[in-house]
């Protein structure tokens, strides 16, 4: 898609700091991180969101997060590491070209959780899960 930022970098027309790429995925430095290190990993072939990601794309896709996730972690030895990856503006997606953020972690670093764990209602919890079997 000639209007997708992810595209052009994907395609060699548009500038990014390229980490890593085969014939199915391309890494690269987020321009905006969260933390010293923060990498994104993208299919070549387009596609919005998880939905429409055809299942070979998505199998890449994590093949190249795993080798991303063992060279962050061999290069730049954090504390941890995060994997983010959002579906629709409700959840925060602003590029809409599927994505994975590699986000390395270290102790002294200003992320938080966006919600406070606390306990369910398992009567709840029950409920949705009786909706979620049968499609699955």
């Amino acid at each position: 898609m000639s209007d997708c930022a992810f595209c052009r970098i994907a395609a060699g027309e548009a500038p990014a700091e390229l980490i890593f790429e085969n014939e199915a995925t391309v890494a690269f430095m987020d321009v905006n991180p969260a933390t010293d290190g923060h990498c994104l990993v993208i299919p070549r072939t387009h596609a919005d969101d998880v939905w429409s990601l055809p299942d070979a794309d998505g199998e890449a896709v994590w093949r190249t997060v795993r080798r991303v996730a063992s060279a962050v972690r061999e290069a730049l030895r954090p504390d941890g590491l995060n994997l983010f990856q959002s579906n629709g503006r409700a959840a925060f997606q602003t590029v809409f070209h599927f994505h994975v953020h590699v986000i390395p972690r270290y102790g002294d670093d200003p992320i938080r959780l966006p919600w406070i764990p606390t306990p369910g209602d398992r009567n709840r919890i029950a409920e949705f899960a009786r909706k979620l079997r049968p499609v699955l």
